[in-house]
């Protein structure tokens, strides 16, 4: 099996500065008026790092940090794509006696917390120095 390449030392401390804008995101999201995945996906800290993923992703190709670009990248991604769902589905729904309200507010809860388990999960292996699964 391939071992990836080691991440340069500068790469590393721009991954834990992009795992801090989103960790600061959630925590928007926990002590404001907004929820975890709204101010994940609309909140300028995890929308600058998912900018600096894009533009540093080419730096880590080929190091374990690829995995953690990815897996940045995806989560932010998957979030906006499901609280989208969630709100396409659940607008109909308000017409019945509010249920929508209450499905969207379910969703944005489940992806909230998916994004919460997804940056504890990514910034800790960082610390531990590993690779993510199912990444590159």
């Amino acid at each position: 099996m391939n071992q990836p390449a080691p991440a340069d030392s500068s790469l590393l401390t721009y991954t834990h500065v992009i795992y801090a804008l989103h960790a600061l995101s959630v925590l928007i999201g926990v002590t404001g008026p907004a929820t975890i995945v709204g101010s994940f996906v609309f909140g300028l800290p995890s929308i600058i790092a998912v900018i600096m993923n894009y533009v540093r992703r080419s730096d880590v190709r080929g190091s374990w940090l690829d995995s953690h670009f990815s897996w940045q990248i995806r989560t932010f991604w998957f979030a906006l794509l499901w609280i989208t769902l969630a709100g396409i589905i659940s607008a109909p729904l308000v017409l019945l006696l509010g249920l929508g309200i209450v499905t969207f507010f379910v969703a944005a809860a489940v992806v909230g917390l998916w994004v919460l388990y997804r940056v504890i999960r990514g910034w800790l292996a960082l610390r531990d120095g590993k690779p993510l699964p199912g990444s590159p």
